[in-house]
C-alpha cells in the first residue's frame, strides 16, 4: 500500500465533543422523526431522516478525517473540507428540517417546560427573523469566505487548533444561514418572492467564481505556508494552489447553478406553479398556534402566527392511557427497597462503619495522606461519589447519612425537649461554618493531615448528638451541616426530589400524615409540608414522609433540573426565597467556593500567594486566609450586590414581578434571586474538580485499604502496591469532560437566569439580565483557566 494513502487512512482522529454532540443530536432527531411522521408522514419522510444523518456524518468527517490532518500540507484538501461545510453538510442538514423533529425528540417535560418559554419569547422571533433573511445568509456566506481565505487569517487558522476550530465553524454557520432562503426547512416562511431565490443563486456564484479565479490565475504563492511543507505527489505549492481554485471554481458554481436552474424551469412551467398556502409556512420561531388535528394534518385555513413550541409541543393524537412522569419508587423492585426503612439502615450503618474505620487510621495509622484512609477515602472518593449522586439522583447522600444515627438514638432516649432557637433559624450559621471549613482545609491543609481528618468526623459526630439531643426536629440537618447545606442547595439543580404525584389527593387529604407522622412513619422532622414543598432544599430524602402518606401518593420524582431556581414560590418551611438573604449568601459562598478552591491546586494561583507573602513580608498562611475569605465571601458579596444596584438602576422604576401590580422588587430581590440562578455553574465547577480527583485516583483506595487490613492482621487481602496506574481517562479526555460540565452548568445558569428575568414582564430583559450574565460567563472563564493550568494530584502518591 502506498504510504500516502496508508498515512492518510491513518490519520483518521476521534474528536470525543464533537462525536458525542452529533449522536446525541442524532438520537434526538430520530426520536423526532419518529413521532413527528406518525403525525405528518408526508412532510417527513424516510428522505428527510437519510439527509440529516448523512449531513451529521459528513460533518464529522470534514473535521476528522484525513481531510483535516491533511488541510496544513494541501491546500485543494483544505479547499474541499470548506466545500463540504459550506455546500454539501448545511444543506443536507437542512433539508431534513430539523427543528420540529430535535425538540419532538426531547423529553416532553424538558421541551414544554424548558424550551418552551424561551422559544416563545419575543426577542428569540425578532432574532429568527433576523437571521433567516437572506441578505444576513448572503453576507454571512460571503464575509465567513473571503475573511478566512485572505492570507492573514488563513495561516492564523492553520497555525493554531483553537483558530482552525472558529474558521470550521464560521463557514458552518455561514452556509447554514445561506442556504436557509433556498430550502426553507419547515416551518420556515419565504420572505423574497420565489424568483428572487435563482438571482440570489447567481449572486453568490458570482463572488465565488472572483475567489476561485483569484487562486487560479495567480502566479505567486498566496499563503507562504505551503511554500515550506512537504510537498506530496511531487506538485508544486502553485500547481497545488491552481487546483484548489478549480475545485473551488467547478463543484461550489455547481452547487449554486443546479438548483438555480432547477427552481428557474420550476417557476416557468405552468404545472410547477406553488399554491399561495404551500409556499407560507411559519418562520422558524413564528409559526401557527393551532394544535394538530387528529390526523395530523396541517389545515388549510388562515392561521395566526404563535410561537415555535405551539407545534412543537403540541401533543400527540391520543393512543391509550398517558404515562406518568418516572418515578424511583414506582419500579418494580428498586421502588420498595429504597422505601424501606432497613434499607436506609443499612446505608447508614455501612457509612457509619467506614467513617469509623476513617477516624481508626487517621489516628492511629501512618500520617501520609496517600497511605491513610482519612486522606483518600473522605477527599477522593466521598467527595467525588457526591456531586456524581446529585447529577444523577439529586440528594440521596442524605439518606446514607451516619450522622443521623446520632438523632435516632436522642429519640430512643426520650430527649430532644427543646426548640431551636428562633435567632438561629436561618442559614447564617451555616455559611460561616462553611467558610471556616473551607478555610480550614485550604490554610490548615486537612486534605494532607490524616490525623486532622479524624478528628473533623469527630467533631461532626459530636455536633450532631448533641444538637439532635437537645432540640427537637432535624435542627443539625437543617440548620448546622455544612455537607448538607452543600447538598441541599446543589440538589436544586438536580433531576429527581421527593413531591407528591397527585395534588389533588394531597387537597383532600385531612391529617397530613406526611409531616405530623403516625404509626407507619414519623413524617418530615424538616417541616416540609409536601402539598408546599418546591425543589429539593431542606430535603434529605430520608422517605419518612413516604412511608408515612396514607395514601401512598409521595414519590422521588423527575423534575426539570434548575427549575427552582427561577420559580419563587410561597414554599413550606422558608417561604419565598426571593426574601431570604441567608439562602442566597449561601449559594453564593458555595459558587464561589467552586472556582476558588480549584484555583488553589493550579501552580500560577500558588506563585501568586508565595510572591504576596514575601511582598508584604508575612507568612503564606496569612495571605491563603484573607484571600480565601474574600474570594469565597466578601468579594462576591460586594460584586453580586453591586451587580444588583445596577440591574435595579438600569431597569428603572418599573420592575414589578408578574402578576402584581404595584410593589416594585428592590435590588436585594434580584440578588437573592440572581445568586440562585448561578448554582449549576457551581455544581458543574465542583463536578468538574471532584470528577478529576475520581478518575485520576480511581484505584488509590485498593493499597491504603490492603495496608489498613495487613495493619489489623488481616493479610488475605494482599500486600499493597504503590505503583499508580494510569487514570481512567487520558489528560486530554478529563480536562474534555471537565469543560463539557463548565459548558452545561454555564447553559442552564444562563437560561435560569434568563427565566428569572422574564418574571419581571414589565421591565427590559437586558437591563436585568446583562450584568448577571457577564458574572456568570466571568465565573465560567475563570473556571475554564483553572481547569487548563496543570493540577495538584491531591492525596495521590504522585504529583
Amino acid at each position: 500500500m502506498s504510504p500516502v494513502v496508508l498515512a492518510a487512512l491513518e490519520s483518521w482522529s476521534f474528536e470525543p465533543r464533537l462525536a458525542l454532540a452529533l449522536a446525541l443530536a442524532a438520537l434526538l432527531y430520530v426520536r423526532g422523526w419518529r413521532r413527528v411522521r406518525r403525525q405528518m408522514p408526508e412532510r417527513f419522510p424516510a428522505w428527510r431522516l437519510i439527509a440529516f444523518l448523512s449531513g451529521l456524518a459528513l460533518l464529522y468527517a470534514a473535521v476528522a478525517s484525513p481531510l483535516d490532518a491533511f488541510a496544513g500540507l494541501l491546500l485543494q484538501v483544505h479547499m474541499a473540507q470548506h466545500l463540504l461545510l459550506m455546500t454539501v453538510v448545511p444543506p443536507l442538514l437542512l433539508a431534513g428540517a430539523p427543528a420540529v423533529p430535535l425538540l419532538r425528540g426531547l423529553p416532553v417535560a424538558v421541551a414544554r417546560r424548558g424550551l418552551g418559554p424561551f422559544l416563545a419569547a419575543p426577542e428569540l422571533r425578532r432574532l429568527g427573523g433576523f437571521l433567516s433573511h437572506p441578505v444576513v445568509g448572503f453576507l454571512a456566506m460571503s464575509v465567513a469566505t473571503w475573511l478566512w481565505h485572505a492570507p492573514g487569517p488563513y495561516q492564523l487558522a492553520l497555525g493554531s487548533p483553537f483558530w482552525h476550530q472558529v474558521e470550521h465553524l464560521c463557514f458552518l454557520a455561514g452556509g447554514l444561514l445561506f442556504w436557509w432562503p433556498v430550502l426553507l426547512p419547515w416551518p420556515s416562511r419565504r420572505r423574497w418572492p420565489e424568483w428572487t431565490t435563482p438571482l440570489y443563486l447567481l449572486l453568490a456564484d458570482v463572488q465565488n467564481t472572483a475567489l476561485a479565479a483569484i487562486f487560479v490565475f495567480s502566479e505567486r504563492v498566496i499563503y507562504p505556508i505551503y511554500a515550506g511543507v512537504p510537498r506530496l505527489g511531487g506538485a508544486t505549492a502553485l500547481d497545488d494552489q491552481v487546483t484548489a481554485g478549480v475545485l473551488m471554481w467547478v463543484p461550489m458554481s455547481l452547487a449554486y447553478l443546479v438548483p438555480a436552474a432547477v427552481i428557474t424551469v420550476r417557476l416557468l412551467s405552468p404545472r410547477g406553479m406553488v399554491p399561495r398556502e404551500a409556499a407560507s409556512s411559519a418562520p422558524l420561531a413564528v409559526i401557527s398556534v393551532r394544535r394538530l388535528s387528529p390526523r395530523g394534518m396541517v389545515p388549510r385555513e388562515a392561521v395566526s402566527p404563535a410561537s415555535l413550541a405551539a407545534i412543537v409541543l403540541a401533543e400527540e393524537p391520543p393512543r391509550g392511557p398517558r404515562a406518568a412522569g418516572f418515578d424511583l419508587l414506582a419500579l418494580p423492585r428498586l421502588g420498595p427497597m429504597l422505601r424501606s426503612v432497613a434499607t436506609r439502615r443499612v446505608l447508614q450503618v455501612s457509612m457509619f462503619a467506614l467513617a469509623a474505620a476513617v477516624v481508626a487510621d487517621g489516628l492511629l495509622g501512618p500520617q501520609m495522606s496517600p497511605m491513610n484512609l482519612a486522606g483518600v477515602l473522605p477527599w477522593t472518593y466521598g467527595r467525588g461519589s457526591t456531586v456524581v449522586a446529585l447529577l444523577a439522583a439529586g440528594n440521596l447522600f442524605c439518606m446514607a447519612c451516619p450522622f443521623t444515627l446520632a438523632r435516632d438514638l436522642a429519640r430512643r432516649l426520650g430527649f430532644a425537649e427543646w426548640t431551636w432557637p428562633r435567632r438561629l433559624r436561618s442559614k447564617w450559621l451555616a455559611v460561616a461554618l462553611l467558610v471556616g471549613f473551607f478555610w480550614a482545609y485550604e490554610v490548615l491543609g486537612l486534605w494532607d493531615d490524616p490525623r486532622a481528618t479524624a478528628l473533623l468526623v469527630v467533631a461532626y459526630f459530636g455536633a450532631a448528638l448533641a444538637v439532635d439531643t437537645l432540640f427537637r426536629g432535624a435542627a443539625f440537618c437543617k440548620w448546622v451541616c455544612p455537607i448538607g447545606q452543600f447538598q441541599f442547595v446543589h440538589s436544586l439543580a438536580s433531576p429527581l426530589e421527593v413531591q407528591a404525584r397527585d395534588s389533588s389527593v394531597c387537597a383532600a387529604c385531612t391529617t397530613h400524615d406526611c409531616l405530623r407522622g403516625n404509626d407507619r412513619g414519623r413524617g418530615c422532622e424538616l417541616e416540609l409540608f409536601l402539598p408546599r414543598k418546591a425543589g429539593s432544599l431542606d430535603c434529605t430524602t430520608c422517605l419518612d414522609c413516604v412511608r408515612a402518606c396514607p395514601h401512598d401518593n409521595v414519590g422521588l420524582v423527575a423534575a426539570l433540573p434548575g427549575r427552582e431556581l427561577w420559580r419563587d414560590p410561597e414554599r413550606s418551611s422558608l417561604g419565598r426565597l426571593s426574601r431570604r438573604l441567608d439562602v442566597a449568601v449561601l449559594a453564593l459562598v458555595l459558587v464561589a467556593a467552586a472556582v476558588v478552591t480549584a484555583a488553589a491546586m493550579v501552580e500560577p494561583v500558588v506563585r501568586w500567594q508565595e510572591a504576596l507573602a514575601v511582598w508584604f513580608g508575612v507568612g503564606e498562611r496569612v495571605v491563603v486566609s484573607v484571600m480565601l475569605v474574600a474570594t469565597v465571601a466578601v468579594v462576591p458579596i460586594i460584586v453580586i450586590g453591586g451587580v444588583g444596584v445596577v440591574s435595579r438602576g438600569l431597569a428603572g422604576g418599573d420592575v414589578v414581578p408578574r402578576g402584581m401590580t404595584g410593589g416594585e422588587v428592590s435590588a436585594r430581590e434580584l440578588f437573592c434571586r440572581f445568586s440562585l440562578a448561578l448554582v449549576p455553574l457551581g455544581l458543574a465547577t465542583w463536578a468538574a474538580h471532584f470528577v478529576f480527583h475520581l478518575l485520576a485516583g480511581w484505584s488509590s483506595a485498593l493499597p491504603v485499604v490492603r495496608r489498613a487490613a495487613a495493619d489489623v492482621g488481616l493479610g488475605i487481602l494482599g500486600r499493597p502496591d504503590w505503583s499508580m496506574p494510569p487514570p481512567l481517562l487520558s489528560p486530554d479526555a478529563l480536562l474534555w469532560l471537565e469543560i463539557l460540565l463548565l459548558d452545561a452548568g454555564l447553559l442552564l445558569t444562563l437560561y435560569s437566569g434568563w427565566r428569572v428575568a422574564r418574571s419581571y414582564p414589565r421591565t427590559s430583559l437586558a437591563a436585568l439580565l446583562v450584568p448577571w450574565t457577564l458574572v456568570a460567563v466571568s465565573l465560567w472563564a475563570a473556571g475554564v483557566w483553572v481547569f487548563l493550568q496543570p493540577m495538584e494530584m491531591r492525596g495521590l502518591m504522585v504529583h
